[in-house]
């Protein structure tokens, strides 16, 4: 019997998804405005925050709902290894820190991961669907922004295991409607999708005033002072 686990979390995440993509720090990136240094620094709040969610999403692969969202083809941590080597050089490891935001992000993960493990669902889908979704145009933003080589600083938008995006997605979303929830458990779990975005726009927001300095206030301005329609309201439910 299908949950529909998969259309409540689309339709119930949409307004957040639509909120993201107008955060000043991400409408600047989708215009191709990407500051070096607050990218390393995006970068490296992912690190930690996948890095929290891979562990807890293996810690309870067996768990009845958290199973089937299990895909190590998904995990990022190490891609984001490889992005930190190139942004920070060798020793990145002494050099990266998350920010106040990306170790409340961090916070939460470990948190409900101890105490309510199917939450954990909630910031796959957040995460991961965004990735396999936006991946290739976001990864050829960063290189012509940042006047990247091919292979450089963007392995986390590479899934190489992954032949067929649009098939797994398919994929995905349909282990989320085999995923054993009522509508309580259900509702519970987009509610958490919705924090994930929450806490990723705080991140970004942190990052604003990095973005700002190098920029300057005009030229931010002019890239964000237009509410632009978020992807997820252009009807794409691919």
């Amino acid at each position: 019997m299908s949950s529909n686990l998969a259309t409540k979390l689309r339709e119930g995440t949409k307004k957040a998804h639509t909120m993201a993509e107008n955060m000043g720090f991400v409408r600047c990136f989708l215009k191709g405005v990407v500051e070096k240094n607050s990218y390393r620094k995006l970068v490296a709040n992912f690190y930690f925050a996948y890095t929290a969610m891979e562990e807890e999403l293996e810690r309870h692969r067996e768990h009845p709902v958290v199973s089937k969202v299990y895909f190590p083809e998904l995990h990022r941590k190490v891609a984001l290894e490889a992005d930190l080597a190139y942004y920070f050089g060798a020793n990145w490891r002494e050099q990266v820190a998350p920010t106040a935001a990306g170790q409340a992000y961090v916070d939460r993960i470990r948190d409900v991961a101890n105490t309510q493990p199917e939450l954990l669902v909630g910031h796959s889908y957040t995460r991961y669907l965004g990735d396999l979704s936006g991946g290739q145009i976001l990864k050829g933003i960063a290189q012509r922004a940042m006047n990247l080589s091919e292979g450089e600083g963007t392995a986390f938008y590479e899934f190489d295991t992954i032949t067929d995006e649009k098939a797994f997605k398919a994929q995905y979303r349909q282990a989320l409607d085999e995923a054993p929830v009522d509508e309580a458990m259900a509702e519970r779990i987009v509610e958490e999708a919705n924090y994930a975005f929450k806490l990723n726009m705080e991140m970004f927001q942190e990052l604003e005033g990095n973005l700002i300095k190098a920029i300057g206030q005009m030229l931010f301005n002019s890239l964000t002072n237009r509410r632009r329609r978020g992807s997820t309201e252009l009807a794409t439910a691919e």
